[in-house]
C-alpha cells in the first residue's frame, strides 16, 4: 500500500509558540479587538460623564456661592442695627422674599443658630406640583406614607443642616451636596453674615436640581452605552457568522463523510478564507482526501491480493483433483512437487502481504531516531557472509570515512536493505558478488546520504525500471526457485523509503563497450540533524 507518512520536523519551542499565538491569530485579534472597543467606549463614557457631572455640580456651587455672598453683603450692610453689638433687622426677611429666584431656597439663621426666615415661608410664590393620575374605582387605595421613614429623613436632613450652619457660624464658607427632608440631594451653600468681624448670622442658599443634573448625566451616558451594546452585539454576530456557523458546516460535512455519503470535505468558500477557519477547512479537506486515497489504495491492494492468491490456489486445486486420477508414481511425484511449491509460494505470499498490511501502523507508531547506517549495514552484510553457501554471491560493503546517520526507524530501514540485498543476490551470477556502498552525495542536497546496491547480473529491462517497484510484479531469472518471491519486496522498500523522506530508483550499469554489466538500486535519504 502507498503511504503518505512523513517525518515531521520538531515543533517550535513552547516559549516561541506562546509569543506568536496572539499575533498569528486573525480571529483572536478580531474577537479581542471588538470586545476591547466595547469596553473602551464604556470606560471613556463613564470618565467623560463623571467629569461632566463634577463640572455641573461645581458650576452650580460656584453660582450659588456668588449669589449667597452678594445677598449676605446686602443683608450685612442694610439689615443690621445696634452699636457696638450689631444684630439683624426684620427687614432681612424682605431680602429673602425679593431676591431669591424660583427653584431655590434661602434660610437665614441668627448668631445662635436659630431660624429667622425661610424663603419657602415668606415667599408669595406657590409651589406647584403635578397631581398623580386619578385611580380607577377598582384600583387599590394608595399606600400610606411610612411615617417612621419620613421622620428619619427629616432628622437626618436637620442634622446635616445644623452641622453646616455651625461651621458657617465659625466664619467658614461651606459649599457641599447634602440631602433634603424629602431625601433628594441638594446643592447647598452657607455663608456667614458678618459686620466687620462679628458674625451676625448665617445665610443658607440651596438648589434642589442635583437629581436633574444626575439624570441629565445619565441621559448623556446613554449614547455611549448604546454604542458599547452595539459593538458587543456586532462582535457576537460576527462570532456567530465567522466562527459558529462555519464550524457547524464543517461538522455537517464531516458527518456526511462519516455516513459514507461523501468521500471528502469540500467547502470552497471556507477554504478560501485566510484565517483559522480556512486553515481548519483546508486541513480537513486534505485529511479526508488522504483517507479517501488510502481507502482506494486498500481496495486496490485487496483486489491485487485476491488475484495473487487465486493463482496458487487454482494450481493447488488442479493438482489435488488430478492426483487421484494419476496412477504413475513419477507423475504423482511431480504433482506432489508442484503442490509443495504452490504451498511454499502461498506461504511466502501471505507472509509478505501480512508484513505490507502492518507496515503503515508500524511506521506511524515508532518514533524516528538517529540511525547509524554504517553500523546497521555492517551487521547485515556480516550476517549474509556468515551464512553464504557455495555458489552464492558474497556481499561486499564499502563505507565512508565518516559516520552517516539518518532520522528514521532501524527495523523498517533494515528491512529495506535486506530486500535490496536479497534482490541483488537473486539476480547475481553464481559465485559473484553484491556491492553495498554507502557515501555522501551532493547530487540531491535535501538527501545527501546515498546507498547503492549493485549486482553483476543481467540488469533490468529499460521499460521495467519503474515497474519493478509495483506490487506483485516479479520477473525472475531462469533457474530461480519457483514461489520464492512474492513481488512485494521492492514495493515495500519504496513505501518505507518514501515514509522516511527519501527516494529509491533503479538503473543499469554499463561497461566501456556499452553492454549492461549489472543492475544498481539506489536509495537517497535525508541526513539526521547533528
Amino acid at each position: 500500500m502507498a503511504s503518505d507518512t512523513v517525518i515531521e520536523s520538531e515543533p517550535a519551542p513552547r516559549e516561541r509558540v506562546a509569543w506568536r499565538w496572539f499575533g498569528g491569530s486573525r480571529l483572536g485579534r478580531l474577537i479581542v479587538g471588538l470586545n476591547l472597543v466595547g469596553l473602551v467606549v464604556l470606560v471613556v463614557g463613564a470618565l467623560v460623564m463623571n467629569e461632566f457631572r463634577q463640572g455641573l455640580i461645581q458650576t452650580r456651587l460656584d453660582s450659588l456661592s456668588a449669589q449667597a455672598e452678594l445677598l449676605a453683603e446686602v443683608i450685612a450692610e442694610g439689615a443690621t442695627r445696634g452699636e457696638p453689638q450689631p444684630e439683624l433687622e426684620p427687614i432681612a426677611v424682605l431680602v429673602l422674599q425679593r431676591f431669591i429666584p424660583q427653584g431655590q431656597r434661602a434660610r437665614l439663621f441668627d448668631a445662635e443658630g436659630n431660624l429667622l426666615a425661610d424663603s419657602y415661608v415668606v415667599s408669595e410664590d406657590v409651589d406647584v406640583k403635578a397631581l398623580p393620575p386619578a385611580r380607577k374605582p377598582d384600583a387599590r387605595p394608595p399606600r400610606k406614607p411610612d411615617e417612621a421613614k419620613e421622620a428619619k429623613l427629616e432628622a437626618d436632613a436637620r442634622a446635616d443642616l445644623d452641622a453646616e450652619v455651625a461651621r458657617a457660624l465659625k466664619g467658614q464658607r461651606v459649599a457641599d451636596v447634602r440631602h433634603s427632608e424629602t431625601g433628594e440631594r441638594v446643592v447647598s451653600v452657607s455663608i456667614p453674615v458678618q459686620r466687620v468681624e462679628a458674625v451676625l448670622g448665617v445665610l443658607t442658599l440651596e438648589a434642589g436640581d442635583v437629581d436633574a443634573i444626575v439624570a441629565a448625566q445619565r441621559r448623556a451616558l446613554l449614547p455611549f452605552a448604546a454604542i458599547a451594546l452595539g459593538v458587543t452585539l456586532l462582535s457576537s454576530l460576527l462570532l456567530h457568522v465567522l466562527v459558529a456557523r462555519p464550524v457547524m458546516r464543517l461538522s455537517a460535512a464531516a458527518d456526511q463523510v462519516r455516513l459514507s455519503r461523501a468521500r471528502a470535505i469540500s467547502l470552497p468558500d471556507l477554504e478560501a478564507r485566510n484565517d483559522e477557519i480556512g486553515d481548519l477547512a483546508r486541513s480537513l479537506e486534505t485529511m479526508t482526501a488522504t483517507l479517501s486515497d488510502r481507502m482506494d489504495a486498500i481496495e486496490r491492494f485487496a483486489a491485487d491480493v485476491s488475484h495473487e492468491i487465486k493463482n496458487p490456489l487454482t494450481s493447488i486445486r488442479s493438482a489435488v483433483e488430478t492426483l487421484d486420477l494419476v496412477k504413475d508414481d513419477k507423475a504423482k511425484d511431480r504433482l506432489t512437487g508442484v503442490l509443495k511449491q504452490d504451498v511454499k509460494r502461498l506461504d511466502r505470499l501471505i507472509t509478505d502481504i501480512s508484513n505490507a498490511s502492518r507496515l503503515d501502523a508500524e511506521l506511524s507508531r515508532d518514533q524516528p531516531k538517529p540511525v547509524d547506517l554504517g553500523r546497521l549495514l555492517g551487521d547485515l552484510t556480516a550476517a549474509y557472509n556468515d551464512a553464504v553457501r557455495e555458489g552464492e554471491p558474497v556481499v561486499k560493503l564499502v563505507l565512508p570515512s565518516e559516520p552517516l546517520r539518518v532520522a528514521g526507524r532501524e527495523g523498517p530501514l533494515g528491512q529495506v536493505f535486506r530486500n535490496l540485498i536479497d534482490n541483488a543476490r537473486s539476480f547475481g551470477e553464481p559465485g559473484g558478488k553484491v556491492t553495498v556502498a554507502l557515501q555522501r552525495s551532493d547530487v540531491d542536497p535535501a538527501r545527501p546520504v546515498l546507498l547503492r546496491v549493485e549486482d553483476d547480473g543481467p540488469g533490468v529491462p529499460v521499460e521495467n525500471l519503474e515497474t519493478i517497484f509495483q506490487r506483485f510484479y516479479t520477473s525472475r531469472p531462469k533457474g530461480a526457485a519457483f514461489g520464492g518471491n512474492s513481488g512485494l519486496g521492492l514495493s515495500i522498500s519504496r513505501q518505507i523509503v518514501e515514509a522516511h523522506g527519501g527516494r529509491i530508483w533503479a538503473e543499469n550499469m554499463t561497461g566501456p563497450d556499452g553492454q549492461v554489466r549489472g543492475a544498481r538500486l539506489s536509495v537517497a535519504l535525508p541526513e539526521a540533524a547533528r
